[in-house]
Formats: C-alpha cells, structure tokens, sequence
C-alpha cells in the first residue's frame, strides 16, 4: 500500500556508516566506459523556438515539460535514458541494481558541478531530503516543491546509506518495480549540496548542475533563456558554445522562424505548421510515436454531475474525438481508448476509443437525471502541446458537441504557466491536460494522473473521488479520482517485478479506467521537430530530451 506519510524513520534516514551492496538483482547495470570522455566541443549558437517560456529553472519546483526543456540541459541525473530510446544508460552513476526493497549505485568520480565543486552521494542525499523531506532545513515549502516528490521518490524511499564518497544503498519502502527509471526521470535531477544550502529558492532563477551547459541569463520580457557550454562537463560533447531557448507563441510563426534561419529546431508543431517545414527546402521536419496522451479530466470534487460514471460516459459519447483527431490535429495524433499508448507496457488492444454518438449520450445523461443539461467550465492552456497542438480549436469543437445534448461549456483560455497552477489547485470543473512520459513505465501513467497518492482506506466509503484538502492528495489526479479497484490493481502492478504478470494487470487498470471515464481519453500524438539543414545529430526524444549536448551546427 502507498502513502505519502513523511513518518519519522524516513525523515531521520541518513546513516554515516557504510553496509553490504546488494547481491544478484533484477535489475542492473555497470557502466564500462572511462569516467574521462574526451571533450568534443564545437562552436556556434544553437537557437531552440518553443511555445512558451519557462516558469522555474528548479527541476524540484515544477510539473512542466517546457521547464524541463532547459532544466535537462544544466542539469544530470543519476541513470539517463539513451537519446531517443527509452533504454537506461550510464548518467551520474556508472552501476546500479534493483533486488527486493533494494537499490545499490555507485556514482561516477571527477564529474563537478558548473562552480567545480566534485558530485558525490551527499549531493544526491541533499537533492532527496530538499524534495521530500519537510524536516530538512533546507526544505523549500509545501507551496514550493512539485507534486513529484511523493511519486517520484518520497512514497517509496525509506532510507539511504551512505558508503563511501560515491556509493549508497537506498532502502525502499516496498518493492518498487518502476523505480531505477524513476532515477532518470528529470524530477530526479541531482542538485548541488552547496547550492541548495546557498541559494535555496533562487535556484528557481539561478541553477546550478553538473550538465553539459551551464546558465547565463534570463530575459523574461523577451522570453528568452541563454546557456554556455560547460568546458569540464563529464560527458562528451557540448558541441556547440551557446543553447539559446526562446518562446514563439504561433505555430506557424515559429515554423516561418524556422524557415528563414531565426532557429535552428522548433517544436510544438501543428498540422499547418509541419507542412510549412516539411515543404521548405532549408529545414526538415522529423517525426516519431510518442509516449504520451491528450485527455479532458472531470473534477468529481467540484461538479457534482461529474460524479455520476453515467455523466461521464456521456460526455465520453458526445465528444467527437476522432473529427478532433482528424480535421484539428490532422494526421499528427491517433484517437485514445485508454490512458497509456500503444507502445508503453500493458496497452490493452481490447479497447476501443469511444464512439461519437450523441443520441446514446443523450439517452444516458436522460436516465442519470441530467436530461435537461448543466453548466460547467472547460479550462485550458493557450499554447501548442505535443498533445494537443490547437488547444482552443478543440476547445471550441467540444463546446459545440456538448451543446447538442444540452450542455453549456464556457471556455477559460489561459498561458500555460497560469493554467497549470489553476488546475494544480483543483480550480478548474473540467480541464484539457496531456502527459508526456518522464520514465515509460504505465505507473508514470496510471499512479501519476489517476491515483489520488492516499491509502484506500482514507477514501471515503461508497464513493470513487476525494476533495482536494484530502491529506497527502496527488495533485496530478486533476480528476480528483479515488476509485477503490483501479487503485488496488495498480498498486499490485508496482510492487511486480515480472513483465508479463504487470502487464496484465495494466491490462486490467485500462479496462477499469475506460469504463468509468474520469477523463475523455483524446489523443496520443506524434512527436514532431523541425530542425534546420545546418543541424546535426539532433534526435526526436519522446522521452528525457532534447539531448542538445550532442548537437553540431554546420556552415
């Protein structure tokens, strides 16, 4: 059983003294390249166009794709995933293995931080305590660490023992089959021991890492984030001296940027804007699958309608998705029948997306008692996703669907930094939101966005949601959703360290999820760049990128 609870023995978890490492494991690996690499580094400016600026540089202060953009630049984790794969690869650490309630890693020497200062076990042990730990005196707030603390680390580790400068053994809670690739996530990010007692918060504005580019400056009011490359960085490359990260809030705009030579890659692509790259003879346009989904979630601890599995289905029914998928995102996106893609773990090919049927929605919203419709808001970001590249266009379309079964939507369009705050509060009735993968584990799908982070005996008896003041609540759950069963399956496919038994109990957690709806399941959308004729070895990274240290600028 999971729990947020910060109990005394995982706040009093540091042991000077060092143990045995783990023996034989599920799961390892030994890195057999030189801690040395030969520096590789380049020239030029490297301009990455975006839809939106930053809102923190604090890899610990946020839920958003578009800080984690730059943040994975400056900063390295213990475990990487390879560039444009999903396998893990040597990052901080050059060993690790899994067995039992067990993780042993021993960490890479001479790697330094941008002010050149050695990484050690203590800088990560000060990295977990600053993100979970409220009784470390360097903890920033409640208000001030993200919701990934408890599902990244918090929930599951019990204790950490040092042994030695740059080996430890991390003691878990329970077994935790997710866990090594929660060490890659960018929420794991290892901060400097030093900065985090130095500068605090500010590292929300000035961070400091051990990645291949190192900050300069922020100009806020145009948007604007400069990185230099970092000369003693551990790894190979940077390859170019400067990653300069600038917000385009058009798609088309930054793909006419693009074009001209104003950047070197863009994302953020919609269908109008990755033809414009795709027909232009000075950049091309580079595509893979994603590892993410596109959804509506319904916020059960605020309309009452939401509550009711009948309302939903409805709702499901009455939403045209596939004309969504179709005419708005047009061949960028395939429909959704369940909250993982099909190329994550435990996809469920038995499910359909639901169909578009208003006079079977009608019919339902009849017998649950809301025959005569109601009222509610239907909040949204502003700014291209990779999920949902026309956010107000499929806004609208919903608006229009639901009308025709007597529901009104009103619309609130907001930038996406303000948005994710709202939503984070749980002041939205409805929401459009999306996930782009941090591991491509299904947990970092179906325990991130669907389970309320609680115990199942704190959920009150008889219904399958909880309030937002609940104790200890995931704030990523913006559907407010508690259903009993679902939450059981899925904390049993955690503690599975067998591929196959785990994916048939997602499996069964997509069957659940798609019948009782608590979002519209939309989209899983491609990944799309565009990228200049000067650019090379820039790879699509649907997960952990954009791997820009490895990034050479031609001509």
């Amino acid at each position: 059983m999971t729990s947020n609870d910060t109990s005394v023995s995982r706040r009093n978890l540091l042991k000077a003294a060092g143990g045995a490492a783990a023996s034989a494991s599920v799961a390892g690996y030994v890195d057999t390249g030189s801690a040395e690499d030969v520096q590789q580094q380049g020239g030029g400016t490297l301009t990455y166009a975006r839809g939106n600026d930053s809102g923190t540089l604090d890899p610990q202060n946020t839920t958003s794709g578009e800080d984690v953009k730059v943040t994975n630049q400056i900063y390295d984790r213990l475990i990487e995933f390879k560039p444009g794969e999903s396998s893990l690869v040597a990052g901080l650490a050059t060993e690790w293995n899994l067995e039992g309630q067990q993780a042993t890693v021993t960490m890479r020497e001479g790697a330094t931080f941008h002010d050149g200062s050695e990484c050690t076990v203590d800088d990560f042990i000060a990295t977990y305590r600053r993100f979970t730990d409220s009784n470390y005196e360097y903890y920033p707030g409640d208000e001030y660490v993200s919701s990934y603390g408890p599902f990244t680390l918090g929930n599951w580790v019990s204790g950490i023992e040092k042994n030695g400068d740059y080996q430890m053994t991390i003691q878990l809670e329970q077994r935790y089959a997710p866990f090594l690739r929660n060490l890659a996530m960018f929420a794991s990010s290892v901060l400097s021991e030093q900065a985090i007692q130095e500068r605090g918060t500010d590292l929300s504005r000035n961070p400091m890492g051990t990645g291949p580019f190192q900050f300069e400056n922020w100009d806020t009011g145009n948007q604007r984030i400069r990185l230099s490359a970092y000369g003693d960085y551990w790894g190979e490359g940077p390859n170019v001296d400067e990653v300069v990260f600038t917000a385009i809030g058009s798609n088309t705009t930054r793909a006419q940027t693009l074009v001209s030579g104003g950047a070197n890659v863009i994302d953020g692509l919609g269908s109008q804007a990755a033809q414009i790259v795709d027909n232009s003879r000075n950049a091309q346009l580079l595509e893979k699958q994603g590892i993410n989904i596109g959804y509506l979630a319904f916020n059960m601890a605020r309309v009452e309608a939401f509550r009711e599995k009948q309302v939903r289905q409805a709702i499901s029914y009455a939403i045209n998705t596939k004309a969504i998928v179709d005419t708005i995102f047009r061949g960028i996106a395939v429909q959704a029948s369940q909250p993982i893609p099909s190329n994550v773990l435990g996809y469920n090919e038995e499910l359909d997306p639901y169909p578009y049927d208003p006079e079977r929605a009608q019919q339902m919203l009849d017998d649950a008692g809301y025959g005569d419709g109601f009222t509610f808001e239907l909040a949204t970001f502003q700014n291209p996703r990779a999920y949902n590249p026309s956010p107000i266009q499929a806004a609208q379309t919903v608006k229009s669907n639901l009308e025709q079964v007597g529901i009104t939507v009103n619309i609130n369009q907001q930038p996406f930094n303000p948005f994710l705050n709202y939503t984070s509060t749980g002041k939205h009735d409805a929401c459009f939101l999306g996930w782009m993968t941090d591991n491509a584990d299904p947990d970092n799908f179906y325990y991130a966005l669907l389970h309320p982070g609680i115990p199942q005996d704190q959920v009150p008896q008889g219904q399958d949601w909880v309030g937002w003041d609940t104790d200890g609540f995931n704030t990523l759950d913006v559907a407010a959703w508690a259903n009993t069963e679902f939450m059981n399956v899925t904390e049993e496919a955690q503690q599975t360290y067998n591929q196959q038994e785990r994916a048939d109990l997602y499996k069964q957690a997509a069957q659940i999820a798609h019948e009782e709806a608590p979002w519209v399941f939309m989209d899983h959308a491609k990944e799309l760049r565009g990228v200049g004729n000067n650019v090379e070895n820039f790879v699509v990274a649907p997960i952990g990128g954009p791997f820009l240290k490895q990034v050479r600028l031609t001509g």
